[in-house]
């Protein structure tokens, strides 16, 4: 009795400690400004708009990016319907400075035809873009964002891929003003929102 005692104040301990840690990690990832130290830079990318550039954004404009692939079966989807649940608490005025752009890192099976498809299901005003391996690598370093490709044998679809899930302010000139954490509710991201625009 006094064993299974102990194991589990021992698992309770390792518990919190963990959940400090993420804590932690957390904040530290959190971000009031500047992106965390992140450069962001310009993205430059074919889109389901043509080719698309943060320069084509208006002066009071801000891009809301986010790093994922349409296959994916819960993170992408929710953060999708938490920018267009965020876009939808705006006044008309506010919604036109916001430009929401999911990037793909699955470029083998997220072709432009059907980003247009898994982007419309949100909205009209979300744009799909990808690139090369190279291309989103690079990209993707100066945002933060990673992504790894994870083998699923069993499965029919052959992988999945395992990535960040935050959302990214961005002006026209590729400075992130704020790097939202990933969340099921619209909260942060509207605050964050109502500091940028």
């Amino acid at each position: 009795m006094k064993r299974q005692g102990l194991l589990a104040g021992i698992a309770l301990l390792v518990l919190m400690l963990g959940v400090a840690g993420y804590g932690l990690f957390q904040q530290q990832m959190n971000t009031g400004g500047s992106g965390n130290g992140l450069s962001g830079g310009p993205i430059e990318l074919p889109s389901t708009r043509g080719d698309f550039s943060l320069t084509q954004l208006e002066e009071d404009q801000v891009a809301v990016v986010f790093f994922g692939y349409t296959y994916c079966p819960d993170v992408c989807p929710m953060s999708l319907a938490v920018v267009r649940q965020a876009l939808a608490e705006l006044d008309e005025a506010e919604r036109e400075r916001v430009v929401p752009l999911m990037i793909s890192v699955d470029p083998e099976r997220d072709t432009l035809e059907r980003l247009a498809e898994y982007t419309g299901y949100f909205g009209e005003a979300f744009i799909g873009a990808t690139g090369s391996e190279a291309e989103l690598e690079e990209l993707a370093g100066r945002y933060g964002a990673v992504w790894r490709r994870v083998e699923t044998p069993e499965s029919a679809m052959g992988y999945t891929i395992d990535h960040s899930s935050s959302l990214y302010l961005v002006d026209r000139d590729g400075d992130i003003l704020r790097r939202v954490l990933y969340s099921p509710a619209p909260h942060a991201l509207l605050s964050a929102l109502d500091e940028a625009l």
